[in-house]
């Protein structure tokens, strides 16, 4: 019988809310995916001197300072609650995005991307620690879902409108104005979302109490298959994701001869139908958890799969036809999807509510390592061999990993010691 939290008076209208964390996320990842695309156009390879190597190391520079800061960011929603520490980094990211638009050279872009690193850093552990204390159950793999389909969808329509910016203006101009927009969302986020209590237990509907972040040790969490599994398994899903977002662009327009046009048009099609996919799967699992299956068994499952259908992409990178490249660029994106909501709310049902912003934390640092790994591996694999066919066997080797990490280590009574603690 699964527990069901109680839902602070606070909040009345969580899925609102849970929208409304989603557009947070299109932000975020239109700030990430906009210096993708224009590392896909001649005209700023030029401009700033980039060979593929250095085009790697740029693409790579925002999960810098975003990876380090997961755990303290992790730390500061557990301690403070989700609202003001998310409210401060996305002024500081939104900011630092403006400012993109104004550099004169190599080390001031490489600043202000550290800048929207640090700032972003925070976005993902408050995120899903407020659906963590909001939704039950039954409701988190659609909550999850909904959550991380805006980052698809950022990375989807980042793209184009980085393109038709740039086209019909400057590059500048759009750094300026993604930065400048996202104020907006800030502006809903202090209006509509109010403070909770964090460091306070919550009530559950079984009349235990949820312990406090200070009784949480972490340490203990962090000695378990079952954190070994989701942290290697986060590692290699994202590095998929992080080759997709940094070189698909490239990728298109290089190895697959598509006009700028074409290149946004296709990226946006690869992440939109992960996105899709993201939600259904998530949603598919918590009706499939409501008529009692085994939560960890459920999202596991739709885990593993995920990793499977992705391992196609290295079909596409292989192939001669352009048609067949573009298909399964499109198939295995959206069907990672399955994998999207169910790995991410795995880590709720597993760790007590007063540690989900720590825990969080952890397994983005895991995420956003790969952040900084799989752009440079892939711009040196390219740089010395001129094609995308050796960086393709690495996706293959880390979906691997990740199907392996996910069915051996994360196993159904991974959660059985931590139940007492929410």
């Amino acid at each position: 019988m699964i527990a069901k939290q109680a839902i602070p008076s606070a909040v009345r209208a969580k899925w609102p809310v849970v929208i409304l964390l989603s557009l947070g996320m299109v932000i975020a990842y239109v700030d990430r995916a906009n210096l993708s695309a224009l590392l896909g156009l001649k005209s700023f390879q030029d401009w700033m001197r980039l060979d593929d190597t250095g085009r790697g190391l740029l693409n790579s520079v925002f999960f810098w300072s975003y990876a380090l800061l997961q755990i303290p960011a992790g730390w500061l929603v557990d301690r403070y609650g989700p609202k003001r520490p998310y409210a401060f980094g996305f002024a500081i990211g939104s900011l630092a995005s403006a400012a993109s638009g104004m550099v004169q050279g190599m080390g001031q872009l490489v600043a202000a991307r550290l800048v929207l690193g640090m700032g972003e850093s925070v976005s993902t552990a408050a995120s899903l620690r407020w659906i963590r204390l909001n939704c039950a159950e039954e409701e988190r793999g659609l909550a999850t879902g909904i959550l991380f389909a805006g980052t698809k969808v950022g990375a989807a329509v980042g793209v184009p409108i980085t393109v038709a910016l740039v086209l019909h203006f400057n590059w500048r101009l759009m750094f300026i104005l993604s930065g400048v927009g996202g104020l907006v969302w800030l502006v809903a986020w202090l209006l509509t979302v109010q403070d909770s209590p964090a460091g306070a237990p919550a009530e559950r509907s079984d009349g235990n109490r949820v312990v406090p972040p200070e009784r949480v040790r972490i340490l203990e969490l962090l000695a378990t298959p079952a954190v070994a599994g989701i942290l290697l398994g986060t590692f290699a899903y994202n590095y998929f994701i992080y080759f997709c977002l940094t070189w698909l662009p490239a990728y298109f327009t290089e190895a697959r001869h598509l006009s700028p046009e074409a290149m946004s048009l296709y990226t946006m099609f690869s992440f939109g139908g992960m996105a899709a996919v993201g939600i259904v799967a998530g949603w598919m699992a918590d009706r499939f958890i409501a008529r009692g299956g085994n939560p960890v068994r459920v999202r596991r499952l739709f885990t593993m799969l995920g990793f499977v259908v992705a391992s196609t992409e290295l079909i596409g990178i292989l192939s001669q036809s352009n048609a067949v490249a573009l298909f399964f660029a499109i198939f295995s994106l959206t069907g990672l999807g399955l994998a999207t909501a169910n790995y991410w709310a795995l880590t709720q049902t597993i760790f007590p509510s007063a540690a989900v912003g720590r825990m969080v934390g952890i397994q983005n640092f895991a995420s956003n390592l790969s952040g900084i790994v799989a752009p440079i591996t892939t711009g040196w694999l390219k740089h010395k061999t001129g094609g995308y066919g050796a960086a393709g066997f690495v996706v293959l080797a880390m979906l691997v990993l990740g199907l392996v990490s996910y069915g051996w280590l994360v196993r159904e009574n991974a959660g059985e010691r931590f139940k007492a603690g929410g």
